[in-house]
């Protein structure tokens, strides 16, 4: 029996994401919207995790990612709240905002509605800025993600941002 709320995957792989940061000596920053606050949570489920984890930010709202990870109002109306240019931003705020050496953003349409033709629900936009990079290890990625529930949905994408934060 565990004292855990999360689903045991999502905690195993947060422990790995603490333990590679930890041997690399990188602190870690969060930017979530559709996980709201789940990456951050299974973190910070792991004890020991203050030695990697600097910061999280949920930024649900377009208003919330343009004040407070200072991601340009111009990105969000050109491109929309899910796009690579939104979700690069929002890695990019984190990173500095937290002064950590790495920051990995989440941003998406988990459901049940929301969902467009172009943009339909289970789709998430992930990205990964770290400090000092070489351009060639700049991320930034759309998924689709078939799930049949929000919750589904929200659980792949945590784990994905989860993978692009090992070194």
């Amino acid at each position: 029996m565990t004292d855990r709320l999360l689903p045991q995957e999502l905690v195993d792989k947060a422990e790995e994401v603490v333990a590679a940061n930890r041997a690399a000596g990188r602190r870690i920053a969060v930017a979530e919207s559709c996980t709201g606050g789940l990456v951050s949570a299974a973190i910070t489920e792991i004890p020991g995790s203050s030695d990697v984890f600097e910061a999280g930010y949920v930024t649900y709202s377009n208003a919330a990612k343009i004040g407070g990870l200072r991601v340009s109002s111009d990105v969000v109306e050109t491109f929309g709240a899910v796009s690579v240019a939104t979700a690069w931003a929002m890695a990019r705020g984190a990173l500095e905002a937290a002064q950590a050496d790495v920051a990995v953003a989440i941003t998406g349409i988990a459901g049940p509605g929301g969902g467009t033709p172009g943009k339909p629900v289970g789709t998430v936009v992930f990205a990964r800025a770290e400090r000092d990079a070489d351009p060639a290890r700049i991320v930034a990625d759309q998924k689709f993600f078939d799930e049949k529930t929000r919750s589904g949905v929200r659980l792949q994408a945590a784990l994905c941002a989860l993978d692009l934060l090992i070194p």
